[in-house]
């Protein structure tokens, strides 16, 4: 067997750090050197994640005590701004950030949908935006990657084959998300009581999400791009469903446009026609799968796409990052079949 690569994972106590541990322990080329958690800091795994209780992990501790210097990769599983300010002091791992802090390429426009000044505006112009296959050209020499949120990488991998076909400026796309998409803190509307048996909108009209989608979308069409976006959360763990419409271009023109562009990826799959995605297609794996529907409005399409948010939508994608970075074959690690049911 090949050296490891020894990983540290920044946020270990959150949903998006255990998922990357879970992945991480069946990857044949990783090895989890650190777990950090300010919070959880002197606990086990197993105290923070039961599931955990049977593999012999790193114990958790404050991010300043992490030995960097025996590090390949830090993934970044923080909070927006804590990441940045953190990620920015350490010198030597190759950097996988999945917080908010490097996708967007403004520091004025982070300030603007964030609320607070870029904690390393220097660093933007050096982050690769790591929607794994559209990135792969630039992974391998990248220091710094910075993961797609998860509405953003459902969304994007649907619209940006077909950028140009397509009126950029009136895009509208209703997201649907698990309850872990939320994090894991408590808080009183992420409650069963009040979640289960409901599904509710949030963020409306003004969604963090929104300028990453614009930004990359209208690098892609060489337009400015203009998306409305509604999220919704549902009564589910996990999973992503999003439903965009479009205007400018016919269903068949579309679908072959998805069908050339992904005919060949290991995880971002066109349905046949008709079939409708769903999240039970993805739970549990680093899949996409999407479908193209015709409006009854001439010159009208739907779209839909499904990804599993905590998987595709983020710790998966960031291993599939690191293996590009590494110079592993891509789906390395990441060839887990969805769960179902």
């Amino acid at each position: 067997m090949a050296n490891k690569l020894r990983i540290a994972v920044l946020g270990a106590s959150g949903y998006t750090g255990a998922d990357l541990v879970r992945l991480a322990l069946g990857h044949p080329r990783i090895e989890i050197a650190a777990l950090a958690a300010g919070a959880r800091a002197g606990a086990s795994m197993a105290e923070v994640w039961p599931h955990f209780g049977h593999y012999p992990l790193p114990s958790i501790i404050a991010a300043d005590a992490v030995d960097w210097s025996g590090i390949d990769y830090v993934f970044g599983c923080l909070p927006h701004g804590a990441s940045a300010a953190l990620l920015s002091g350490i010198a030597g791992p190759r950097i996988i950030d999945l917080s908010a802090d490097f996708r967007l390429r403004s520091a004025e426009t982070y300030a603007d949908w964030y609320g607070l000044p870029h904690p390393a505006p220097a660093l933007l112009g050096h982050a690769v935006y790591g929607l794994t296959e559209y990135a792969r050209p630039a992974l391998p020499a990248a220091r710094l990657v910075a993961c797609p949120g998860c509405y953003p990488t459902a969304a994007l991998l649907t619209l940006l084959p077909v950028a140009r076909l397509i009126d950029v400026s009136r895009v509208t796309i209703n997201a649907l998300s698990g309850i872990s998409g939320a994090g894991r803190a408590a808080k009183e509307a992420n409650l069963f009581a009040e979640l289960g048996e409901s599904a509710a909108a949030y963020s409306v009209g003004r969604h963090r999400h929104m300028p990453e989608i614009e930004q990359e979308l209208a690098l892609a069409a060489g337009i400015p791009a203009t998306v409305s976006f509604t999220p919704h959360l549902v009564p589910m763990a996990r999973g992503e469903l999003l439903t965009i419409v479009v205007e400018g271009a016919a269903a068949p023109e579309l679908r072959a446009a998805l069908h050339q562009r992904y005919a060949h990826e290991p995880f971002v799959h066109l349905l046949p026609e008709g079939l409708a995605p769903s999240t039970r297609m993805v739970r549990g794996s680093n899949h996409c799968v999407l479908n193209v529907f015709a409006d009854r409005v001439p010159g009208r399409t739907i779209l839909i796409a499904a990804i599993d948010n905590l998987v595709k939508g983020s710790s998966g994608q960031a291993i599939q990052n690191m293996n590009l970075m590494a110079g592993l074959p891509e789906p390395t690690g990441l060839e887990q079949v969805a769960l179902f049911p």
